[in-house]
C-alpha cells in the first residue's frame, strides 16, 4: 500500500487485513506498561491538518509514538500557510525535510489526493485524515473495527447510517468500507440532506428511522455539520430531533445486540440522546480506543510492511 486516500480503493481483502492488522496490534499492547512498540523506530509521521480535530489528530499522534515514530504536527495557522504558501509547497517542503509520511486533514475534497500527485516519486506516504465532503477512511475502517468486535462478521449485517449524509466524508467512506465487507446499508435523513445521485450508491435509501430500527444490527449517528450549510435543510433543531434524533424511545425498539455509533463531536440531545450515548448498547469510546489501532496499522502498512516482506 502506498497511500491510504479512499475507501473507495480498498477492496474486501485489503480492508481486512488492515482491521487484523490493527486487532493484532491491539493485543500485543495489552498489559504493557509502557505502551510502546519498536516498528517504526527512525520514521517521521508529520500530521497537517487545515481543519479543527481532536479524536483524529490525537489518535494518529499516540499511533505514532506508540510505534515509536517521531511525530510532528503542523496546524495552518501556526505554519507558512498563514503568510499565503499553497498547499503544494507546504507538501515539497514536508517531504524534503524527511517526512516518511503526511497525515492530512483539508476543507478542500480532493485535496488528498492532489498532494499524493505532488509527492510521487519522493517515498513519501500521504494519508486522507478527511478532505471536504469527500472521505474519511481510517473512520470508517475504525467504524469497521469496531462493529467486528461488537458483531463478528459483517455478512449479511444491516447496518443504517443517519442524518447529514450530504455533506459527511464519514457517510461515504462508511457506504463504500461496509459494502465491500458484506454488510447491508441503509442511509436515512430528510431528502434535503441527501447528495445528489445517491441512487447509484450501494444502499438503500429510507426518510423515516422508525420503520428500520426492528431491523437493525447498528445504527451510525452522524454529526450535523452546519458550519458547512449555508442555507436551511431542516425547520429547526427541535424538528430534526424529533425525526431522526436517537431518542430513548427509538433506542428501546433496536434489537438487544445492535450497536450504536457516532463518529464525534455528538450534539447531544439533537442527534442522540445522552442517555443513549451512554448506554451499554453505545459503542462511542470503543471507536475512539479502536482508532488508535487502526491508525497504528494504517502506518505499519504504509512504512514498515513493504521493508519487513523486502528483508524476508
Amino acid at each position: 500500500m502506498k497511500h491510504l486516500l479512499a475507501t473507495a480503493d480498498l477492496d474486501r481483502a485489503g480492508a481486512t487485513q488492515l482491521l487484523d492488522t490493527a486487532m493484532s496490534l491491539q493485543q500485543n499492547l495489552l498489559g504493557k506498561q509502557v505502551r510502546k512498540l519498536p516498528t517504526l523506530r527512525g520514521r517521521t509521521v508529520i500530521t497537517v491538518f487545515y481543519e479543527n480535530s481532536t479524536r483524529t489528530r490525537v489518535s494518529f499522534e499516540l499511533a505514532g509514538k506508540w510505534m515509536s515514530a517521531d511525530v510532528v504536527n503542523v496546524s495552518a495557522g501556526g505554519s507558512s500557510v498563514g503568510k499565503g504558501e499553497s498547499l503544494r509547497d507546504t507538501a515539497l517542503t514536508l517531504a524534503a525535510a524527511g517526512a516518511d509520511c503526511v497525515v492530512l486533514r483539508h476543507p478542500a475534497s480532493g485535496a488528498a489526493h492532489r498532494l499524493a500527485e505532488w509527492l510521487d516519486g519522493t517515498g513519501t506516504a500521504v494519508v486522507n485524515a478527511g478532505d471536504g465532503m469527500h472521505e474519511h477512511p481510517t473512520q470508517a475502517l475504525l467504524d469497521a473495527a469496531t462493529l467486528r468486535e461488537r458483531l463478528g462478521d459483517l455478512d449479511g449485517r444491516r447496518v443504517a447510517i443517519v442524518g447529514d449524509v450530504l455533506h459527511s466524508r464519514v457517510a461515504r467512506s462508511n457506504v463504500h468500507l461496509l459494502s465491500a465487507l458484506g454488510a447491508d446499508v441503509v442511509l436515512v435523513a430528510p431528502p434535503t440532506l441527501l447528495p445528489v445521485g445517491v441512487e447509484s450508491w450501494p444502499v438503500t435509501v429510507s426518510h423515516t428511522l422508525d420503520a428500520e430500527l426492528s431491523e437493525l444490527d447498528a445504527v451510525m449517528m452522524l454529526r450535523v455539520q452546519a458550519e458547512r450549510m449555508h442555507g436551511a435543510f431542516f425547520p429547526s433543531a427541535r424538528e430534526y430531533a424529533r425525526s431522526f434524533g436517537l431518542t430513548e424511545a427509538r433506542a428501546a425498539a433496536l434489537p438487544d445486540h445492535a450497536v450504536v455509533l457516532h463518529p464525534g463531536p455528538m450534539l447531544r440531545g439533537m442527534e442522540i440522546a445522552s442517555t443513549v450515548a451512554d448506554t451499554p448498547s453505545s459503542a462511542i469510546t470503543e471507536q475512539v480506543r479502536n482508532g488508535v489501532h487502526v491508525r497504528m496499522a494504517i502506518l505499519y502498512h504504509l512504512l514498515a510492511a513493504a521493508t519487513e516482506e523486502d528483508e524476508t
